[in-house]
């Protein structure tokens, strides 16, 4: 069967329960023969000859192609089809949005409508060059994230797909996905987790996270403070320690560099004035930076002493970014939202403040070429 390009003859013939086609004087790139020699045999020889003709004819229009220069068209397919990029799959704080038990006026348009319902924060990095897939965060609605990713970027084979998964910290929403890659689900093998030393440990002590490493549903690789890893040739993940409320873990957000850009991805840190870093530095080397926007401003929760919480409010990140130049400030996408934060409704005026200071709000499905 010869895919492609304009057909100067065609014949069409039956062959048992299969309509084959044969045709000469086109050139074409793809190249298929699928009848076999038991087809071949029960042809008449004339519909032999249009075959023969036809591989023929497709094989000499192949060395032409071969030696024709690479076209516009050719190569921009062909950038396409290598590239690497980030999708976002999850914008939300830990519970995702609408939270359970909130039926209050934040989370009640999203429980009738579901076209406003968003995933905890999560990312996932694509070489479509390669067909590898890592993700950055395993949260508790991996199963819909998994197939968010797969809608975008199909895994070339039918198992899980996943080269590997990276994880800030052990707050719920980051890694209790890791749940169904155990027996009683996916039953995944030695799918490459990377942690932090305190983080692994925790892993790797506490059930039922200890039986995915017995099990060997999980394979645990290690990370180390400002340690560039390695994917492959083109990408390379860099992870960095921030405070945070470390209870059973350190926490860490990541410098993905990609064959173009470098993107930053920081869902959650306490205040900025808490880290020994200038987050300021952070955003002027690199390309995109994914930022903690978990709140708007103080106040956004009745009845809770919020500086227990004590996220950067967005309020206070625009007022501390306004001196960067505009450029550096078009870099930043706040991420990582309670469902309490007004920002998670397109087109609210919280949104629109951001808009004004010359800085974004991420949205579920954007994607950004590395």
């Amino acid at each position: 069967i010869i895919e492609e390009g304009p057909i100067a003859y065609v014949r069409e013939f039956e062959c048992g329960d299969f309509k084959w086609y044969a045709g000469f004087g086109f050139p074409s790139r793809k190249l298929t023969l699928l009848p076999t020699f038991d087809c071949l045999a029960m042809l008449p020889l004339k519909d032999l000859i249009v075959v023969f003709l036809g591989l023929a004819s497709c094989l000499l229009a192949g060395v032409s192609n071969a030696a024709s220069p690479q076209t516009d068209s050719d190569k921009a397919n062909s950038d396409e089809e290598n590239k690497v990029q980030l999708i976002v799959l999850g914008i939300a704080q830990d519970a995702g949005f609408p939270q359970a038990a909130c039926r209050k006026s934040c989370c009640a348009k999203a429980w009738r409508d579901k076209s406003l319902r968003r995933h905890p924060a999560c990312i996932a990095v694509v070489d479509h060059g390669s067909s590898q897939r890592w993700l950055f965060e395993c949260t508790p609605h991996f199963p819909d994230q998994l197939n968010l990713l797969d809608q975008f970027a199909e895994p070339e084979k039918s198992d899980l797909g996943l080269d590997g998964i990276f994880l800030t910290h052990a707050h719920v929403g980051h890694y209790v996905g890791l749940i169904h890659l155990g027996l009683e689900v996916i039953g995944s093998s030695k799918i490459k987790v990377h942690t932090m030393p305190r983080m692994s440990r925790f892993l790797r002590t506490n059930g039922p996270w200890s039986q995915l490493v017995k099990l060997d549903n999980i394979e645990l690789s290690p990370l180390e403070n400002g340690t560039a890893v390695k994917l492959n040739e083109r990408i390379t993940v860099t992870p960095f320690q921030v405070p945070h409320r470390d209870e059973f873990s350190e926490t860490v957000g990541y410098k993905i560099s990609g064959p173009s850009k470098t993107v930053v991805f920081l869902p959650d840190i306490d205040k900025w004035n808490k880290w020994d870093q200038k987050i300021e530095d952070l955003i002027v080397g690199c390309d995109v930076a994914y930022l903690d926007g978990s709140f708007f401003e103080n106040g956004e929760i009745p009845g809770r002493d919020m500086s227990l919480i004590p996220h950067p409010f967005i309020k206070e990140s625009i007022q501390k970014f306004s001196l960067l130049e505009k450029e550096q400030r078009d870099r930043i996408r706040f991420i990582h939202f309670n469902h309490t934060n007004p920002v998670l409704i397109e087109g609210s005026l919280q949104e629109k403040q951001i808009q004004r200071a010359g800085m974004h709000v991420a949205r579920q499905g954007e994607v950004v070429d590395l």
